[in-house]
């Protein structure tokens, strides 16, 4: 007889599990409502009706997400609050899966289905588990896989890797099919109660995702907001009530440490009412669903958050020669009186598109922290995207400045021509040449940035043009430039200490 390998396992479960598994399913929810937090934590709220019996007892609450924080649940009799109390509660995650069978089974005897060459007819030998194996590898110039490592003892013969498709008589003791939980309860009246069960749980999170329409002059534009919620809890959620939490919530991290969204849809969206409603939550922001929706496990959803037309919009330009390196010596003593140091140049122009998020301009919500993504259309009128920025929260009436990228046709050249210490080593003065060249076929306005960074005491001396204090560590020089020219901007600074 020639002898084949493993391919599969069958779980034969009796009649005992099946009318457990009857008995589970009458504890479903009734009613299920999602409140997510932007920081991957979630707040379930389930109304689930229970059949409890007098005195102690032990109920199963079966499809708990597996990312639960036990120790967040909450629950009450909605029919009796003061007749039921939770005593015990036992989070159970041991999952069915083949390895975990198979070690469960080990030392007991199990049966292998067999298939005879010469009559092709299939026979079962019986046999003792010894060990379980390390999981199903594929059998060199064959169609078959075998479980490396299973050991069996048949017919008071050790087989390795023994022929046959394996059978279990049921499921053991222990493992089950979805997370669940199991409580020792004490009531009084017993009965059908209509409970409420809530607790916080992780992976199941939302974030905001933004895309913005520029119009052919870059002066409007149209932005939709899109709500994307990732549900990778262990369950599904059907026919749920959806809030959303935006903001800065703090919390204790112990436990808990996509599609592109259609630009034809924002034309429809005008006349649309919005979906969710905006309301405060302490002081944060809360987005209310007004309609219920399903979120499945291991699934991500888009939901339209906000929508505005018309928007205006303008571009801008910046020069920043230091960029972020002036961060690092920043009012430092080791620094400030180094001349090598502030010579850096970077010759990179930035390109700005700042709007307001006030109701004049269409929009007018508190908008949650997100990536906007700008598209505009090319002379064929076909949308190309121009760039990512991602936005912080950000209230009603305040201004919003995205970060495309660099500009192609504007260049700029920051060098230090002079660097004086005075006697008294109590002060440095520097001067700053900065030139800026235009290519493009129209004149540009460059906001020039400069930061005084070697010590809080400082004083411009001397400047070619008029120059903005932003703030201690900012000086703004307004720079306009016909096309195909160049300006520059040379100012001295002294510092003192």
């Amino acid at each position: 007889m020639k002898r084949f390998c493993i391919f599969s396992v069958l779980v034969l479960i009796g009649t005992h599990g099946f009318a457990q598994m009857k008995q589970r399913a009458a504890n479903e929810r009734t009613r299920v409502d999602l409140t997510i937090y932007n920081q991957n934590l979630s707040l379930i709220r389930e109304e689930r009706t229970l059949n409890i019996s007098s005195g102690l007892s032990h109920v199963v609450i079966p499809d708990i997400p597996a990312t639960i924080d036990g120790t967040s649940l909450h629950f009450s009799s909605l029919t009796d609050p003061l007749s039921v109390r939770v005593l015990e509660q036992n989070y159970q995650y041991d999952l069915v899966s083949q390895s975990k069978l198979l070690e469960k089974y080990i030392g007991k005897d199990v049966q292998f289905v067999r298939l005879n060459e010469e009559t092709k007819k299939e026979y079962i030998v019986t046999g003792k588990l010894l060990t379980a194996g390390f999981g199903a590898q594929p059998m060199p110039r064959s169609n078959y896989t075998f479980v490396d490592g299973m050991v069996a003892e048949i017919n008071g013969k050790i087989e390795i890797n023994p022929a046959g498709r394996l059978i279990l008589p049921d499921l053991p003791e222990g493992l089950i099919l979805k997370p669940q939980l199991e409580w020792l309860v004490e009531n009084t009246r017993p009965g059908e109660h209509k409970t409420e069960i809530s607790y916080l749980a992780g992976q199941l999170s939302w974030n905001a995702n933004y895309v913005a329409l520029l119009d052919k002059s870059d002066t409007k534009l149209d932005m939709t907001g899109w709500v994307t919620l990732t549900n990778n809890s262990g369950t599904t959620f059907k026919d749920a009530g959806l809030k959303l939490v935006a903001g800065d919530v703090n919390m204790v991290r112990e436990e808990f440490d996509r599609v592109r969204p259609m630009m034809d849809g924002l034309a429809a969206a005008k006349t649309m009412e919005p979906q969710f409603k905006q309301t405060d939550l302490f002081e944060f922001k809360l987005y209310t669903l007004q309609r219920r929706t399903d979120l499945n496990n291991n699934e991500t959803k888009q939901i339209e958050l906000v929508t505005g037309t018309d928007v205006p919009s303008k571009k801008s330009f910046i020069y920043d020669g230091l960029a972020d390196q002036w961060r690092y010596w920043f009012q430092n003593v080791s620094y400030r009186n180094q001349e090598s140091f502030g010579q850096q140049s970077n010759t990179k122009v930035g390109v700005y598109v700042t709007f307001k998020n006030d109701q004049k301009s269409g929009l007018g919500i508190p908008l949650p922290k997100g990536k906007v993504r700008v598209y505009k259309r090319d002379d064929d009128g076909r949308e190309q995207f121009i760039g990512e920025d991602e936005i912080d929260h950000t209230p009603k009436d305040e201004e919003l400045r995205l970060y495309l990228g660099n500009a192609f046709d504007i260049v700029g050249e920051r060098a230090q021509v002079d660097f004086k210490a005075f006697p008294s080593g109590r002060s440095v003065e520097e001067t700053i040449h900065i030139k800026v060249r235009n290519h493009k076929t129209e004149p540009v306005e460059v906001q020039v940035y400069e930061h005084p960074w070697r010590w809080s005491e400082w004083q411009i001396t001397k400047s070619s043009t008029d120059y903005e204090k932003v703030d201690q560590s900012m000086i703004k020089f307004p720079v306009k430039i016909g096309k195909d020219e160049e300006k520059v901007v040379t100012y001295t600074i002294r510092y003192s200490w």
